[in-house]
């Protein structure tokens, strides 16, 4: 691998840019974790780069460009790998019997209702976050907890909790 720069000349860049780039990652990515492996990451296809930056604005343009779709590449890939399969979803059960009823409820939801409540009761994250992990509008997204928690309300009423 060969870098359009040398050792001095890379480490001058990372000194100007890190705080930039780290802001942008975690803004984005909302851990500081995933923040430095993408601000790592970016900075390591600055090394892969074969050609300089023509100015400094070219330079702060390319790492603002290269964070953000890192930062997306990171989440579509969080997205596609640590999601519980159906049968790990059907296998998890909570101490309480009352819980575990409820998450029985929740199971039997079509998939994109149950993936809403999930992300947004159980994980915390908020309506545009969720929206943004299932690649759909906030609005629609809305409509599907909607929804939900209407069926989850008519089930919940059968089985006799009387809400």
């Amino acid at each position: 691998m060969t870098s359009a720069y040398p050792k001095e000349e890379l480490a001058g860049l990372y000194r100007r840019r890190v705080g930039m780039v780290y802001q942008i990652c975690l803004m984005l990515l909302k851990n500081a974790p995933d923040a430095e492996d993408a601000c790592q990451t970016v900075f390591r296809k600055v090394l892969e780069r074969s050609e300089p930056f023509r100015d400094l604005e070219h330079e702060k343009a390319w790492l603002i460009v290269t964070a953000r779709n890192e930062c997306k590449n990171q989440l579509k890939h969080w997205w596609r790998t640590r999601r519980a399969g159906e049968e790990e979803l059907a296998s998890l059960r909570w101490e309480q019997p009352e819980d575990g009823e409820l998450w029985e409820d929740l199971l039997s939801l079509p998939e994109r209702e149950r993936t809403a409540l999930y992300l947004h009761y159980y994980q915390g994250y908020s309506t545009e976050e969720t929206a943004e992990l299932m690649g759909t509008k906030p609005a629609t997204l809305r409509t599907w907890l909607f929804r939900a928690r209407g069926k989850l309300k008519q089930r919940l009423e059968a089985e006799g909790y009387g809400l």
